[in-house]
């Protein structure tokens, strides 16, 4: 079977010494017994440096480019990652494929410090893709292939090449974003050749889940290529709980191999999902009594870690549409020109049964018997919105010469219009809403009554943006990039609420419930965005760098609201959060290029935080943060055998000026991890089976300043261990067996602000997938 050659690395098929390995391995401090089998879904993203080549190449198989991939797929990175100044991580679909992640949070436990570690407020629980990344939320900071992704939904790995995850201020390279840096998923596109694959997964709980790949060129210059995705499944360890979805990607590609290429792209996902409130903290480490009445309820036992306390009524569904235009061409004289053009559509609409474990909500019958005690479950957290985009990116790429100095200019256009539209959901008779058991709730509950209260809210934003990034290679030892870019934007949102509501103005002689103007406002801008860098080349293989860059994020840039609350920064009123972040790295290759190992100083300095004078109550910009360490990785094969991905962080994050922001009195920021560590490794035996697993480590987080008594302040860190095994029958079948916390570990991933919810970490389950390739 032949397969495409992929531009990303040469595979190499030697064996290394063991000093060698043993000096590397050691060295980083990574080291992990392990191995790991050939995922399914493994392609190659054609552009413009490789469409001749794929032109020539007969496919029977899709391309294998394993754990380590050398450069981004954006146009404005115009160095390998080797020569790239800044902390970038790019998951590759062969690895998150091989641990049997399907969800974009599952694949970003290969980023260590990265992950789902907040469940929100009681008023408003969050769901979907809530990532936090390096001290801050980066939900607003998802991009597909280049453009913003807004939406707070789960998304899926089915139709995603790779992941792209840039650490630190970004501002330069995407436009407002957060202090703690942007995720890039980059799409499956149709290719020259022919391929076919799928994969059949059924799990613990009842998890069962379908892809397929399929690639057909057309003509010598055109292809088709259609990925779809079903998934019907219950999550282990969570009662309830259930993640169903189903998607299609068709993609068209013509111009294959010529000078002038033409892709168009579609996305389609539906999901049906139960949401997950999470479970009550009672029990766990760090709990007291809410009440110094009841003491007795600090020393109940912990609860059932599958307890659900939400009912047979809470939903979660989410629609998701993009189509995507690209249009490619090379000129001549070694320009390249690139026009994009996305329309995007996010929707989600859910009822999730949430409660707050405060004194008043906890009712104890009989104080020495806990099976009596119940819990109001009378905070419901609706969500009826659709962000939708229109954008457009044109990007020139130049390659020239001169004096022995080489110049590789990028340069573009960026125009883009996003809105937001959500209706208020309310609870129509709270009576209807009974209270659950707190060590066997029933999520059979009949009656509930809900539905619009007549709110409503809008919010549009419309950008215009130029940017340039020059790159001087000045001879085979010094590098200077540099970067700038202009976004003017303008956004306006207006809101009705009920007045006396959470957030909305007092009803003063207004009967209550009536429905008045919240907020109607608008703000128009211009964000200035830098980074300057450079980079010295001791040797071929390897490179040390210094680099400095800014990011910022307008009132409204995140979620396209705007408030009026005078201790939001959403308020038009303010000026934006900036960031900016120092980093000082290296990064070398080994073992004929297949090993890349990287190590990184960094500091972020977040400023313009809000602050409360303590005289005058009132509110002022002088709040500053700061998040700094250090940050290992390796990525790579050690042999064409053994495959490993690892990386470790130390995350220093304070606030440095202004009010504390976590509960337990410290200046920590909150859910964020102080160490953390991944790693994911495989190795094929002589007789083809493949074994492997890898090991995580979480740090504890600090949850958020709340007025809620007896909760913890803080979680314990954890470690947890995964396996998988694999065995290719023949050419057309292997098997895949994923297990997850091989020890049964029971942590906390994730824990909401005033400490009453928590998520529970997966317990030991299983995965088993049938790959079948043609």
């Amino acid at each position: 079977m032949s397969s495409i050659k992929s531009r990303k690395h040469a595979q190499s098929p030697r064996l290394y010494s063991q000093p060698v390995l043993a000096a590397l391995t050691t060295g980083m401090a990574l080291a992990f017994p392990a191995a790991s089998a050939h995922a399914q879904n493994e392609h190659l993203m054609p552009d413009s440096a490789n469409a001749a080549e794929l032109n020539t190449v007969s496919v029977e198989g899709f391309a294998d480019d394993g754990f380590k991939i050398d450069e981004m797929a954006s146009p404005k990175f115009v160095k390998p990652l080797i020569d790239t100044t800044q902390t970038i991580q790019i998951i590759s679909s062969e690895l998150f494929d091989n641990q049997g992640a399907t969800t974009l949070t599952e694949a970003l436990r290969n980023s260590p410090g990265t992950g789902t570690f907040y469940v929100g407020e009681n008023g408003n629980t969050t769901t979907g893709d809530a990532v936090n990344l390096r001290g801050f939320d980066a939900s607003s900071s998802i991009f597909v292939d280049g453009m913003r992704d807004l939406g707070t939904a789960s998304r899926d790995l089915f139709n995603i090449q790779q992941i792209e995850v840039t650490k630190g201020a970004a501002g330069t390279d995407y436009g407002r974003t957060a202090p703690g840096g942007v995720i890039n998923m980059v799409s499956k596109q149709a290719m020259a050749g022919n391929a076919l694959s799928a994969a059949i997964s059924f799990g613990t709980s009842s998890q069962q889940r379908m892809t397929a790949d399929w690639n057909s060129s057309v003509s010598d210059h055109t292809a088709f290529r259609l990925n779809v995705m079903a998934q019907d499944s219950g999550v282990p360890g969570r009662d309830v709980v259930e993640d169903n979805r189903w998607g299609i990607a068709p993609s068209l590609a013509f111009g294959l191999g010529t000078s002038t290429r033409l892709y168009l792209n579609y996305l389609y996902v539906k999901q049906d999902n139960v949401p997950d409130g999470g479970v009550f903290t009672i029990g766990l480490p760090g709990y007291t009594s809410p009440d110094p009445e009841r003491p007795e309820i600090g020393q109940a036992p912990r609860v059932a870690p599958d307890n659900f306390y939400g009912t047979d009524s809470d939903y979660d569904n989410a629609d998701s549409n993009m189509f995507t235009a690209r249009v490619e061409h090379d000129f001549a004289n070694g320009m390249a020109l690139q026009n994009t053009t996305r329309w995007g559509s996010n929707s989600q609409d859910y009822m999730l049964t949430a409660y707050r474990g405060n004194s008043e909500s906890i009712v104890t019958p009989d104080l020495n018997d806990p099976s009596t005690w119940t819990i109001a479950r009378s905070i419901p957290t609706f969500k009826d919105q659709t962000y939708d985009i229109l954008a457009n990116q044109t990007n020139l790429l130049m390659h020239m010469e001169s004096g022995g100095v080489e110049n590789d200019l990028s340069a573009g256009v960026e125009l883009s219009k996003e809105e937001l539209d959500g209706t208020g959901i309310a609870v129509l008779d709270e009576s209807t809403w009974p209270a659950a058991n707190i060590y066997h709730p029933d999520a059979n509950v009949s009656g509930l009554a809900w539905g619009p209260n007549g709110a409503k809210y809008s919010g549009k934003s419309d950008t215009i943006a130029a940017y340039a990034f020059n790159t001087l290679t000045l001879n085979e030892q010094w590098q200077l990039n540099a970067g700038a870019r202009l976004d003017h934007y303008e956004t306006e949102f207006d809101s009705i609420v009920i007045c006396g509501s959470r957030g909305a103005p007092a009803c003063g002689d207004l009967p209550p419930g009536t429905l008045i103007t919240g907020v109607d406002d608008n703000i128009r801008d211009n964000l200035f965005s830098w980074k300057l860098g450079a980079l010295y080349k001791p040797a071929e293989n390897g490179s040390v760098y210094v680099n400095y860059e800014v990011s910022q994020q307008p009132p409204g840039g995140g979620s396209l609201e705007l408030s009026a609350s005078a201790n939001n920064l959403n308020n038009p009123i303010y000026d934006p959060q900036e960031s900016g972040t120092a980093e000082i790295g290296t990064k070398w290759e080994f073992l004929d290029s297949q090993l890349l190992l990287s190590a990184a100083l960094y500091r972020t300095e977040i400023t313009n935080e809000l602050v409360q004078d303590p005289v005058d109550l009132n509110y002022y910009q002088t709040g500053e943060k700061r998040v700094q360490g250090i940050e290992l990785g390796m990525v790579g094969q050690i042999n064409e055998n053994w495959s490993i991905s690892a990386g470790y962080t130390f995350m220093d994050a304070d606030v440095t000026e202004g009010t504390n922001v976590a509960q337990d009195g410290t200046t920590g920021l909150t859910y964020t991890p102080e160490h953390a560590f991944t790693s994911w490794t495989t190795y094929r035996l002589p007789f083809n089976l493949t074994i492997g697993g890898g090991v995580r480590y979480s740090g504890e987080l600090k949850r958020g300043t709340d007025g809620a008594l007896g909760t913890p302040v803080s979680t314990d860190s954890y470690w947890v261990v995964d396996a998988v095994v694999s065995y290719p029958f023949n050419e057309h079948l292997d098997l895949q067996l994923n297990a997850y916390n091989l020890f049964d570990e029971e942590y906390v991933a994730a824990i909401n602000k005033s400490g009453y919810r928590y998520t529970p970490g997966v317990p030991r389950s299983f995965l088993l997938t049938a790959n079948l390739k043609f």
